[in-house]
């Protein structure tokens, strides 16, 4: 599910920095486009203008939110409070680094309607503080063209800053919501409005010059979706150079819009996209809560490939209407005087609009109260983070005896689980004469099967799917030869680490079981790795991911397609195929198996191993 989240996927992690360069722009423009012409900048004037802006749809997007938790959805009280305090105090991207949700929150149904919210509090904070540097700077007569050089140089050093910060397999979430790692997009508009104003941008170019200025219009526009379709957001490109890139690109096409000379003027200044501008802040706002709220209301109608999103984006441009109409315009041009006539000069219509607007405030603000003494959820020990718990500790003694076993045995190196006639007749023997593993029979498996698997040498790496199941698997493999190591939240970089460990060991077997993704995307570079580590003369089975309720499901089970053309020894598992329609196999969170899918899950796996050295 939140398949339409704009922050994460489908470029939308590059729609930011739109965002981003408008403000820098428009803000800067707007300061010297008053004091150049002999006006006075008024510091008081610009942040009650922000505030009639901004505030209206963000108070009301968060008691809204807030009254629909209260009523419907309890679990998310749990911090609404400290929620709600730091957006209005424009800190809330901080709040989020040093507020993580904890594995299991992440994965309970528990996620925040409010995550989208970090832009505004960066933005808040420019708002803040550069008409201040900009009133210091007109004050003392600092020349624009050294304003530019500093923006210019602040900026790039944010985007080196992220650069440098930037770990490939670990979360990016300090870099992506940092005000110091996003700042050079601002930043970037900031310099454009000093040096290609907006006032000063008048028609008459000759046609020469209008072709080639719409010409470098089609050429940024094309670099633009480029970029947004190309590069994915596990790419390290993305976080050493590439949004910079993409900002310096966005910054040019900026340029030529502005210039009342330019097509891209006259497209962008039509009647349709007039609208959707104006609703822009509201659609941002509302976009996350309606589609948590709806998905987790309407889980059926929300697993629709074509229906859901039709009735989100429906759902969110009424939201967003609603809001522009009845509480965000309102609120921006009233004055006193209007708040002590309204019950006399209004409609009934609008009085009861008034109404049902405070019933839905005064909810709201009764949850931000009732959050303050709301129990942290306990999803930390629920049955899914018991049963890892327990299987982790269960594993960690026999991986042990398993590496000490494997560094005795020479034949088992040699061996890679392929059967042969002899083999067929002694597994056929032991199946009736000894028996084993008899409750995996209804899953998929015969007593063969599961005779030979206990022959099968492997070594497997993988995340909290994989340690959910581990314990299965130490029953269908030889828990004395093969190694299950398995742990939560693992990502990519710390199993290249451990496979390599297990190499220079001398324990690494024919076969490697990788189950990663759950907890975040990785690239081609990534999987070639671990495939390079891992060498051709070993056969690497991965599991792909079945994770609906994060965006990088397609991501990851795309890269694993993609690395099977490439790479002879990959066979991929594909679970989330296999795994589909089946949500009774699967924890609320609709990615941890429950005891029964991981019955399903450790099943398949193993038939799809055997079924893939048969073929060798």
């Amino acid at each position: 599910m939140y398949h339409l989240n704009p922050n994460v996927f489908s470029g939308g992690y590059l729609g930011v920095p739109i965002f981003f360069l408008i403000s820098g722009y428009l803000i800067t423009d707007h300061f010297f486009n008053t004091v150049d012409y002999g006006g006075s900048f008024s510091l008081s004037n610009f942040y009650i203008r922000r505030i009639k802006r901004l505030y209206p749809g963000m108070l009301f997007v968060l008691l809204a939110s807030g009254a629909y938790i209260v009523l419907f959805l309890k679990g998310l009280l749990y911090h609404l409070d400290q929620i709600f305090v730091t957006n209005v105090l424009n800190v809330y991207n901080w709040w989020q680094i040093f507020n993580g949700q904890s594995y299991f929150e992440r994965f309970a149904n528990n996620e925040s309607p409010f995550t989208h919210l970090w832009t505004l509090s960066i933005e808040g904070q420019f708002y803040i503080i550069w008409p201040i540097l900009l009133i210091l700077f007109a004050k003392f007569n600092v020349k624009k063209s050294r304003i530019f050089g500093f923006s210019m140089v602040v900026s790039i050093i944010s985007a080196i800053w992220m650069a440098i910060l930037f770990k490939p397999g670990v979360d990016p979430s300090r870099i992506y919501y940092g005000t110091d790692t996003r700042l050079f997009s601002i930043l970037l508009g900031c310099g454009l409005a000093l040096i290609w104003p907006a006032e000063k941008l008048k028609s008459g170019l000759k046609n020469n010059d209008k072709l080639k200025l719409n010409l470098v219009g089609l050429l940024s526009f094309a670099l633009m979706l480029l970029m947004i379709f190309t590069i994915k957001d596990s790419d390290p490109f993305l976080y050493r150079g590439g949004m910079f890139i993409f900002s310096v690109t966005t910054c040019i096409f900026i340029a030529v819009v502005a210039h009342p000379d330019s097509f891209w003027n006259g497209i962008l200044s039509n009647r349709v996209f007039h609208y959707v501008g104006t609703r822009s802040y509201g659609l941002y706002l509302y976009q996350f809560p309606v589609m948590i709220f709806f998905e987790s209301r309407f889980k059926n109608v929300a697993d629709h490939p074509i229906l859901y999103p039709v009735i989100e984006v429906i759902l969110i441009v009424l939201v967003t209407e609603f809001s522009f109409r009845f509480v965000e315009q309102p609120l921006a041009h009233a004055k006193w005087s209007d708040v002590k006539n309204f019950f006399k000069s209004s409609s009934a219509v609008s009085r009861v609009l008034a109404l049902v607007i405070a019933v839905i405030c005064l909810t709201g603000s009764y949850g931000v109260v009732k959050a303050v003494s709301a129990p942290k959820p306990n999803v930390n020990h629920s049955q899914l983070a018991n049963k890892i718990t327990k299987n982790e500790k269960a594993n960690k003694a026999k991986k042990q005896k398993a590496i000490e076993n494997l560094k005795k045995s020479k034949s088992q190196k040699n061996a890679t689980g392929k059967m042969t006639g002899a083999d067929y007749a002694r597994y056929k023997k032991a199946a009736k004469s000894h028996p084993i593993n008899t409750e995996f029979e209804k899953y998929g498996l015969s007593q063969i099967d599961l005779q030979r698997l206990k022959d099968v040498p492997l070594t497997a790496v993988g995340d909290s799917v994989m340690a959910d199941g581990s314990d299965n698997f130490l029953k269908l493999f030889d828990d004395k030869k093969v190694i299950i190591d398995a742990a939560v939240s693992r990502q990519m970089g710390a199993s290249v680490d451990l496979l390599q460990n297990y190499k220079d060991q001398g324990v690494l077997a024919p076969n490697v079981m990788i189950g990663l993704g759950t907890n975040g995307p990785f690239n081609m570079q990534q999987v070639g790795q671990i495939m390079t580590l891992v060498g051709p003369k070993r056969h690497v089975y991965w599991i792909n991911v079945h994770v609906p309720t994060r965006p990088w499901e397609k991501t990851v089970n795309g890269v694993l397609d993609e690395a099977t053309k490439k790479y002879k020894n990959l066979t991929v598992i594909d679970w989330n195929a296999y795994s589909q329609g089946h949500t009774d196999w699967f924890y609320d969170d609709d990615v941890h198996p429950n005891p029964d899918g991981s019955m399903y899950y450790t099943s398949f796996v193993a038939k799809e191993i055997l079924k893939s050295l048969d073929k060798k």
